[in-house]
């Protein structure tokens, strides 16, 4: 049983999948299916992430492009959904990226509001806190502009503003101190270093290792996937430079052949396996416990808590049952008849159906 203060926050076999459909045509055809249905590719963006944040620590996510930083950030802010997996955050969050929930047709001021009655304040602590957020995102008579008017550098001044003043517990920052100048950076430093002395809890995602380094207590290297290293800042990002220094020693031929084979692990990756992996781990840590006890309970632990993205079969079947009824009282009102006739007279569905083929069909029927 996890202590109250043992973690802020718990991240516990998390997998994110995704199906790489071709078209949108594919992806509906897919949708609606109700027997065997096409092989559509599936893409594992995290593998089995597994760990715990302290309450007021600060924890660095760093690793290449794709490795599923951002996914992961988005996940535990409960933007998305994982696949499977446990993630417990016991407070309120707020993400910090590049644009992130600004509506592009809102003026910066109602994103302003909106954001923060999505957080919970009222409009009037809103009001109290309207002048701060303005003078810290400092972007002038743009406050009044569309924000899909604005440059990335301002999205991001805006989007950081709103976000380190409704007062969350868990700060989730994402590559938004990688725009805006020099100026803004110090403001913002300054601002989450005021948050670590009031004890809040910040990930932090960058590509930066000078801010890694200055900002974070601990560091995790997301690697295609999977959780590679965890621990003292210092030590992990000095591994990270080193592995980032021998891949760019690499021909362009061997970085390619490595890029591949690692987005190809990510496509053959099998959830199933990976369960029972975690089954027969447990098993062997807990030898007196009963085995079909502990698979349960990692099923449990796999699925109890995620709300699946994919439709059952028996919801495929009756969101088909909807449809047909609802075209067939279209093709009854098309040609002409009322349920009572086609109730009295069943041999009158045929007519109904071709109508529904061909609207210019004869609406008379002996």
């Amino acid at each position: 049983m996890d202590n109250a203060v043992d973690y802020k926050i718990k991240v516990e076999n998390v997998t994110k999948e995704y199906e790489l459909f071709k078209t949108q045509s594919e992806k509906l055809r897919s949708f609606f299916a109700l027997g065997h249905r096409h092989e559509v590719p599936h893409f594992w963006s995290l593998m089995g992430i597994s760990f715990k944040v302290k309450p007021g620590e600060t924890l660095g996510l760093i690793g290449v492009n794709g490795s599923g930083k951002s996914t992961l950030s988005n996940i535990i802010s409960g933007v998305i959904p994982q696949t499977t997996g446990q993630v417990d955050v016991r407070g309120d969050t707020s993400i910090i990226a590049i644009g992130a929930g600004l509506r592009g047709n809102l003026t910066g001021i109602e994103n302003i509001r909106l954001k923060a009655l999505m957080q919970g304040l009222t409009n009037s602590e809103i009001d109290a806190i309207m002048t701060d957020i303005v003078n810290f995102a400092d972007i002038g008579d743009f406050l009044y502009q569309p924000v899909k008017s604005y440059s990335s550098g301002m999205k991001s001044r805006l989007g950081f503003a709103i976000a380190v003043h409704v007062n969350p517990d868990v700060i989730i920052i994402d590559e938004a101190l990688s725009v805006g100048d020099d100026t803004f950076y110090q403001k913002c430093v300054a601002k989450i270093n005021e948050f670590k002395e009031e004890g809040k809890t910040i990930v932090f995602v960058s590509h930066n290792m000078k801010q890694v380094k200055i900002l974070c207590d601990r560091v995790a290297w997301i690697h295609y996937g999977t959780l590679k290293e965890i621990g003292e800042t210092q030590s992990v990002v000095d591994d990270y430079q080193e592995f980032t220094k021998w891949f760019k020693g690499q021909s362009k031929k061997d970085k390619k052949a490595f890029q591949r084979q690692m987005k190809d692990d990510q496509k053959s990756f099998s959830i199933d396996n990976y369960e029972k992996q975690v089954a027969e781990e447990r098993e062997a840590a807990n030898p007196e416990e009963n085995p079909q006890a502990i698979t349960a309970a990692v099923h449990k632990d796999f699925y109890g808590s995620v709300l699946s993205e994919k439709m059952s079969v028996a919801n495929r079947i009756l969101t088909w049952v909807v449809l047909f009824a609802f075209l067939f009282l279209c093709g009854v009102n098309i040609s002409g008849h009322s349920m009572s006739d086609v109730v009295a007279h069943p041999s009158q569905m045929f007519h109904v159906v071709k109508t529904l083929h061909d609207p210019n069909a004869t609406k008379s029927v002996k």
